[in-house]
């Protein structure tokens, strides 16, 4: 078995530790309108919990029978001989060798070819989870547009590129007689021009887009989908919460392309009333009538790892109250998500609250790290150039919105503040789960929330439906 090499925060294939909160692991498939099926094609789970279905899966020994329960199987044995090798040995380079839980689970499903919801913990896995099914089904012989992941943010998407062409990289002169595998991420914010020019010349194999990008293309026929075989819609939830990117969302899974022609991937760590969700995706056509939720450890939502706390002050005392915990806490890398600014706010002049924040950290905090600023209302080369500080290592301070709370892998990452509280439970996992996310790792990351007494009993409402409990601190 290959050796597990250490990882570092700059390589980006940060693909977390496995999850082992509990072994009461959830599966789920449901039967709404199936069509009648043969007994001989009827859902199966197997012994290491994951649901397989499709006939030929099931003649003999199924993929997930051979691999079994063993939680020691390799990623490689795991993949069997689906995904090609030489990604294999990238991913065995960075120090990925033995599967995530969601790994486990899901990729015998994925290799089958059906349809699935990917429903985990931030930081389980499911990035990997995708790419390395994508890896397996194209065939970069062919010139056309074969796999299309769709995020919902250009900060989740330049990440995923990253961890895609860090896979499809060919590092020896073996691999090299094989073609290249083109990667292309069309995001907000990049040059329409560009892409367009880049697109008629050759077809990448493999599209990372937001669906704003994305639309534009696929209304001008620059990019066309006739030969797609995987899609994959990241952070699923969130898109489908956006009304900006809803009907663009919906027209992409049922105009542009057939679930008939293609293999369907949903993913994200909070899918609420996912049994709807999945009917839904059923009734719609979104995917297939066999599709397979995944559900990995429904019980604990988030990783142990993590210690919530909470402090109670003024108003007026917040930033002062923050600035306490920062002197106390000293933390070498650490996001204080604040509260976007409302429109009445924008409407009056004043200042936004993260400028507030950052202007005071500035003049107030005297750590080492250095204070970064991320929201919606930056453009996208300052956006992208706070991540790029981030990931040059040292520590850091990054002061954000939500942007920084969806998919945004930064596993240096050990404390969170929540200057603003969530307005929403997901959001809360959300922002949460940007810590806690370094592979293979116990070590203690903590979630401080600021509250007014007001503001206690929503925390509480979090804590019963996210199920932890939260620590008072009394400075």
């Amino acid at each position: 078995m290959a050796a597990t090499l250490p990882v570092s925060a700059t390589q980006l294939l940060s693909l977390p530790r496995p999850v082992f909160l509990s072994r009461k692991l959830h599966v789920h498939a449901y039967g709404f309108p199936f069509p009648s099926r043969s007994p001989s094609s009827r859902l199966v789970i197997s012994e290491n919990r994951a649901i397989c279905s499709a006939p030929e899966l099931l003649n003999s020994t199924s993929m997930a029978e051979e691999v079994g329960s063993d939680e020691t199987v390799t990623l490689r044995e795991l993949c069997g001989n689906h995904v090609p090798d030489h990604v294999l040995r990238r991913v065995e380079e960075v120090g990925y060798v033995i599967p995530t839980d969601v790994q486990r689970q899901a990729l015998p499903t994925l290799f089958s070819g059906l349809d699935c919801v990917l429903h985990a913990q931030t930081g389980s896995g499911k990035t990997l989870t995708y790419l390395l099914l994508i890896f397996s089904v194209i065939n970069t012989q062919r010139s056309a547009v074969q796999a299309l992941i769709v995020v919902p943010t250009r900060e989740l998407g330049m990440q995923v590129t990253k961890v895609a062409r860090t896979l499809a990289a060919k590092p020896t002169e073996s691999d090299l007689e094989q073609n290249s595998c083109t990667i292309m991420a069309l995001l907000d914010g990049g040059s329409l021009k560009r892409h367009k020019t880049w697109l008629k010349a050759e077809p990448p194999t493999i599209v990372v887009a937001t669906i704003g990008s994305l639309c534009q293309m696929l209304e001008k026929r620059i990019l066309t989908l006739e030969s797609m075989q995987v899609l994959v819609i990241d952070e699923v939830d969130f898109m489908f919460n956006s009304s900006k990117e809803v009907s663009s969302l919906r027209k992409l899974l049922t105009s542009y392309s057939s679930i008939n022609n293609r293999q369907t991937i949903f993913a994200s760590a909070s899918i609420p009333q996912h049994r709807r969700f999945v009917h839904d995706c059923i009734q719609q056509k979104w995917t297939k009538s066999n599709v397979v939720h995944v559900h990995v450890n429904p019980v604990e939502p988030m990783p142990s790892c993590l210690h919530h706390r909470f402090v109670i002050c003024g108003k007026n005392m917040r930033l002062h109250t923050l600035l306490s915990l920062l002197q106390t806490d000293a933390p070498e890398s650490g996001i204080i998500f604040v509260g976007e600014q409302s429109e009445k706010s924008k409407k009056a002049g004043n200042a936004p609250p993260t400028t507030l924040l950052m202007d005071f950290l500035t003049a107030s905090y005297n750590g080492d790290s250095d204070i970064l600023l991320l929201e919606e209302d930056m453009n996208f080369n300052l956006r992208a150039t706070s991540l790029s500080e981030l990931r040059q290592g040292g520590g850091y301070l990054l002061v954000s919105t939500d942007l920084a709370a969806r998919g945004v892998d930064l596993p240096e990452t050990t404390h969170i503040y929540n200057f603003d509280l969530p307005r929403t439970v997901t959001n809360y996992l959300h922002r949460a789960g940007r810590t806690g996310r370094k592979p293979f790792s116990d070590e203690k990351c903590f979630v401080t929330n600021i509250l007014t007494s007001e503001e206690r009993f929503v925390l509480q409402r979090y804590e019963n439906e996210l199920m932890f409990n939260c620590e008072e601190l009394l400075i």
